[in-house]
């Protein structure tokens, strides 16, 4: 599932950090959930192996037709893994701002993906979101 067949006799410390992101892919489908919650769940490896890892999650939810639930702050990422986005306001009052409709085509490719049309203009307006979030941010902490 994962392609970890070279490492079956490795033990879990001899493991890398891709491969440890790997089976804890593995474990959470093996439960077969209703819907896999994952939060940052990329954010501490470097980005070659985030995009390998990325390309498997995606094979295997085209595979199975699993339902994920990510956070993630990675705007590209986002636009690459999610059918659906929502966007958060800021704080301990935080809810929903905005929830925005994923207009790519589900095969989506990581390292084509930026040539579709309609990429930019969605890539843009979830910078432009974040941006004046940040803003409202430093004026109400000033």
């Amino acid at each position: 599932m994962v392609n970890l067949h070279d490492a079956q006799h490795k033990r879990p410390s001899e493991l890398s950090g891709g491969m440890r992101q790997r089976v804890g892919i593995a474990r959470a489908f093996s439960t077969t959930p209703d819907m896999l919650l994952m939060d940052e769940p990329f954010g501490a490896l470097d980005a070659l192996t985030r995009g390998v890892i990325q390309d498997e999650l995606l094979r295997i939810c085209a595979k199975t037709g699993q339902t994920v639930f990510m956070i993630t702050h990675d705007v590209d990422e986002a636009i690459l893994l999610a059918d659906r986005l929502i966007l958060m306001s800021n704080g301990p009052q935080a809810h929903i701002a905005e929830i925005v409709e994923n207009p790519l085509p589900r095969d989506r490719v990581r390292t084509s993906i930026h040539h579709l049309s309609g990429f930019y203009d969605l890539r843009n307006h979830l910078v432009d979101f974040l941006v004046r979030r940040s803003a409202g941010i430093r004026q109400t902490s000033h």
